[in-house]
């Protein structure tokens, strides 16, 4: 589609304000997390290094921190076993009420969170379940399974059946096909989701205020219980552009993969 030159430009000047709406904040925070002040006061005054050396020491956070990557890691772990499963069942088999159910399965992720942490509470306090770490990991395995079989249906949608009838002429049962053929070739996919799953899983804060047990903190929860306390700012703010930094990392590894894997396939 051909633009001209100031369509062109006004594309470019609008996405740049963009950017700017978004990034602008996290660069402050980032800014403030080695700010000689413990305020949100603009300009930020001086530079130094020591809330980063505090917050490395300080249990809270690195416990908090602790508590979101096992979270994290035990229900992407789970999501990809399910999201697999369920990829494979509803792409390579014609059954009646099969959107329906496809339907259900990506329904959680478009509910709003507080819909969600409401339901699963009050559906554990009804057949008495104690809220524990293993509720939380439920919870959040109830969306990350979406991220997984969103990204494995679409790698099962594009694989050729023709691939795994030669892999059954050569001899080879259903799991050798699996294993050997089919599995190698969405393994890209499945790390995509699984990374996306682990971020989504990291940074959720409401269903986890609904599910998480007595006493166990992630680290958003953390932030919520000590961002509006003077003294704890800044180290609110160091551990903020952590997390923001950390986060990059899977994003950005995600982002690759699926556009490798696009292109190549």
């Amino acid at each position: 589609m051909y633009l001209s030159s100031f369509s062109r430009w006004t594309l470019r000047i609008f996405t740049a304000l963009v950017l700017v709406v978004l990034y602008a904040p996290i660069a402050y925070v980032a800014r403030l997390s080695v700010n000689t002040s413990k305020d949100y006061a603009w300009p930020p005054t001086g530079f130094t290094l020591h809330w980063w050396q505090k917050a490395l020491h300080e249990e809270g956070p690195r416990t908090a921190l602790i508590h979101s990557v096992q979270t994290g890691l035990t229900a992407t772990a789970l999501a990809l076993v399910l999201g697999t499963l369920a990829a494979f069942a509803l792409t390579r088999s014609r059954f009646f009420g099969r959107n329906t159910v496809s339907l259900f399965i990506v329904l959680p992720i478009a509910l709003p969170g507080i819909v969600t942490g409401i339901a699963l509470l009050s559906g554990f306090q009804r057949v008495g379940i104690e809220l524990s770490f293993t509720t939380l990991v439920v919870a959040h395995a109830t969306f990350c399974v979406v991220i997984v079989y969103n990204n494995a249906a679409a790698r099962l949608r594009r694989l050729s059946p023709t691939v795994r009838e030669a892999s059954g002429d050569l001899g080879a049962d259903g799991w050798q096909t699996f294993w050997y053929v089919t599995f190698p070739l969405m393994r890209t996919a499945l790390v995509a989701g699984g990374l996306l799953a682990f971020a989504l899983s990291f940074d959720e804060i409401i269903v986890t205020t609904f599910t998480s047990g007595v006493g166990y903190k992630t680290l958003p929860l953390w932030f919520a219980d000590n961002f509006s306390r003077p003294n704890a700012i800044p180290t609110v703010n160091v551990v903020a552009t952590f997390v923001v930094l950390a986060s990059i990392i899977p994003v950005w590894v995600a982002q690759r993969l699926t556009d490798t894997t696009g292109t190549s396939r």
